[in-house]
């Protein structure tokens, strides 16, 4: 089982790319195109990386919860012109974690298998995807965004049984879904994000089902990703920070930062789109700032993670909290990363000048996520 393992893991390290190593090789760019639902929920085995990645927050038993579910699905070039059945041509990853704000803990799971043999699937015609007992199912709905994500997950110490249902349209991100990653064509994803999603369900910890309690909004609310590329990443970049936040009055915001090993930015994006419009308006890469506040040293790993930032965007300054200074991720047995990924809170930024303390009232809450602050795995 140890060798298998590593051997997967090696395979995904040298397929991934942006995710497992920082780094992914030129490619040719991704032509615009108009993304067609819901065929483009499903996956695209004919690109090299492609993922699925569902956060929120919920309240079940009087408590807090943050959660997060992602599956990864990833192209072995080095294996698609073998003819065995057993050549891994694709592999499917999963990472799931619950943040128990009350307990200020959080506990982390991972699966890897090849896809096939009814292990590991990621079906093309809607999102379906499958690793073992964990799954991502979407189904279609009436309501605005027309999708209703069924998430179930049987992790150790821990369970996802949850729906998160559309309130809104779905959200292109960068030009009608063609997301750019850096200053080279080729640098770009497909992009599409489906926020202020309504949770229902249960979250069970240690054997204990807790049902998600029928609350309005803003509580209850959750955030889907999917993205798709041949590359993402520049060479010079060794990883990002990323937030995805609903806030409380309905709006949407994204934002994100690609960063070079001295800590300086490469490239940003991001979007926002206030409660009621339909469409986004997308940042362009000079139009973001990224300012850290506060540090946490992770005991386990030894990076040094910003865990406050201020975010300046077109659509006003923000400040980003960390809800828990632990939520660093160990995925070595995955995709070979360490990486920080966490509910947080959101609010409004005072002016610059203003003396004490820095945040405003809480206007949101969403995930943030930062990689490439740990030293990266290395096999072989």
């Amino acid at each position: 089982m140890v060798g298998r393992r590593a051997v997967l893991a090696f395979a995904a390290q040298g397929a991934l790319g942006s995710a497992a190593c920082g780094w992914a090789a030129p490619a040719w760019a991704l032509a615009p195109r108009t993304l067609a639902f819901p065929r483009d929920h499903g996956s695209h085995p004919d690109l090299r990386t492609e993922w699925w990645y569902i956060t929120g927050h919920a309240q079940a038993d009087e408590r807090q919860w943050g959660f997060q579910i992602t599956f990864f699905r990833t192209r072995v070039e080095a294996t698609q012109g073998m003819q065995s059945a057993f050549a891994a041509r694709q592999l499917v990853f999963a990472h799931a974690a619950l943040t128990d704000v009350q307990g200020r803990r959080q506990l982390h799971d991972q699966r890897i298998a090849r896809a096939g043999f009814g292990i590991a699937e990621a079906l093309e015609g809607d999102t379906q995807v499958r690793l073992r007992d964990w799954s991502l199912t979407r189904h279609a709905s009436s309501a605005p965004g027309g999708s209703r994500y069924e998430v179930r997950a049987q992790a150790e110490g821990f369970a996802l049984e949850l729906d998160c249902a559309s309130t809104q349209p779905v959200l292109l991100q960068g030009q009608a879904g063609l997301s750019r990653k850096g200053p080279h064509a080729a640098q770009a994803s497909y992009y599409y994000s489906q926020p202020q999603l309504a949770v229902t369900g249960a979250i069970t910890l240690a054997g204990r089902r807790m049902p998600v309690q029928p609350l309005a909004a803003p509580a209850n609310r959750a955030w889907m990703d999917h993205e798709w590329s041949e590359a993402l990443m520049h060479p010079e970049a060794v990883g990002w920070d990323w937030i995805g936040m609903n806030l409380h009055d309905g709006a949407a915001l994204t934002a994100f930062r690609l960063r070079r090993a001295d800590g300086s930015t490469l490239w940003t994006g991001g979007s926002w789109r206030p409660a009621g419009a339909d469409a986004a308006q997308v940042f362009a890469s000079e139009a973001v700032v990224f300012s850290p506040l506060r540090h946490w040293h992770s005991p386990a790993s030894g990076a040094r993670y910003p865990v406050q930032w201020r975010v300046d965007t077109p659509a006003g300054g923000f400040i980003v909290r960390a809800l828990l200074d632990a939520q660093e991720l160990d995925s070595r047995g995955s995709t070979g990363a360490i990486y920080w990924e966490g509910l947080c809170t959101l609010h409004a930024s005072r002016a610059r000048g203003d003396a004490g303390e820095p945040a405003g009232p809480e206007v949101g809450r969403g995930y943030l996520e930062m990689t490439g602050y740990a030293q990266r795995l290395r096999l072989g």
